[in-house]
């Protein structure tokens, strides 16, 4: 297997593109197509400040250094959830502390950026690992998990005046999260899905997936490649999640038609914007402003980011 480019052995065969890359210009092709991805959505300006959310993994690093090598003023977000292990809540949190230990180190690296860091705990009193073994019967912990990360990436992005945050899903993200919502027909989900996530309401921030069409085996190539020291563990919370069965479905089903993902994903895109896709939900929710933390809610009394700690 040679790259197309140059000749040398590839490191990388990507079969929905029927192209093969030697490390030297995967850097590059991963790059500009990014860029081109950048344009086509409008997703954010040379002039806008980019806010990347972070995890220590090699998805969120990696878009981080691209938008840098970009040129991009992009700084990072970390939140510390206090993850470690699902048996109890009293037990430390090494995949949190290890991971922040990645998208720490990534950022002293590059002069010029910041890594705003919210502590869970120390802030509001509880990790969600504590959260969670006290809301066991009502909430699982990755609802609790993506409650608070939605509600303080919004709350961070605001706060320090970003034009935009972003985001590092993947294609794999992407269609498993599809996969799903065709699956039920969550229409309104589907009407919201997409590389960009405009604030339709005020006290909303512009949301951007800058990597929706790369694979995860291309992101895990790029961070090799380019150096970046991540983590390389699953969350601890993550295992018998809905979504990796969907990502293991369509793995089967990429293996037998290489592209499946890339074009599953790309005509619900493509049916979008073609009108395929219409509904009455269209029209924005009503929003009101949450009497506790000032962010919009659906709900006309305290959101359910306030109600958790309650």
């Amino acid at each position: 297997m040679r790259c197309r480019t140059c000749g040398a052995p590839a490191a990388i065969n990507m079969r929905q593109h029927k192209l093969s890359l030697c490390a030297e210009h995967f850097q590059p092709w991963i790059i500009k197509q990014t860029a081109r991805v950048i344009r086509k959505y409008r997703m954010f300006t040379r002039e806008q400040r980019i806010l990347v959310a972070v995890s220590g993994g090699k998805d969120s690093l990696a878009l981080w250094d691209v938008l840098l090598k970009l040129g991009y003023r992009a700084d990072g977000l970390y939140i510390d959830l206090g993850i470690g292990s699902m048996e109890t809540a009293a037990t430390p949190a090494p995949y949190s502390l290890r991971s922040r230990e990645k998208a720490e180190t990534f950022a002293k690296a590059h002069s010029g950026t910041v890594l705003h860091v919210v502590d869970v705990a120390a802030t509001y009193g509880e990790s969600v690992a504590e959260i969670s073994h006290r809301k066991r019967r009502t909430d699982s912990p990755c609802s609790i998990c993506g409650l608070i990360k939605r509600h303080e990436m919004n709350r961070v992005a605001l706060e320090e005046d970003y034009d935009v945050l972003a985001t590092g899903h993947n294609l794999d993200d992407e269609a498993a999260v599809l996969f799903g919502n065709v699956l039920h027909w969550q229409v309104g989900y589907l009407r919201r899905q997409g590389p960009v996530l405009v604030a339709d309401g005020e006290g909303l921030a512009r949301k951007v997936k800058p990597f929706c069409r790369f694979y995860e085996r291309e992101t895990a190539a790029y961070t090799l490649i380019a150096g970046i020291d991540y983590i390389y563990e699953e969350c601890p919370f993550a295992t018998g999640a809905t979504s990796l069965a969907h990502k293991e479905t369509l793995l089967k089903m990429e293996h037998e038609t290489p592209g499946t993902k890339l074009h599953f994903y790309v005509n619900f895109l493509r049916a979008k914007e073609e009108g395929l896709i219409t509904t009455n939900l269209d029209i924005p929710p009503e929003l009101h402003q949450c009497p506790k933390c000032r962010q919009p809610t659906m709900s006309d009394a305290h959101c359910r980011f306030c109600r958790l700690w309650e």
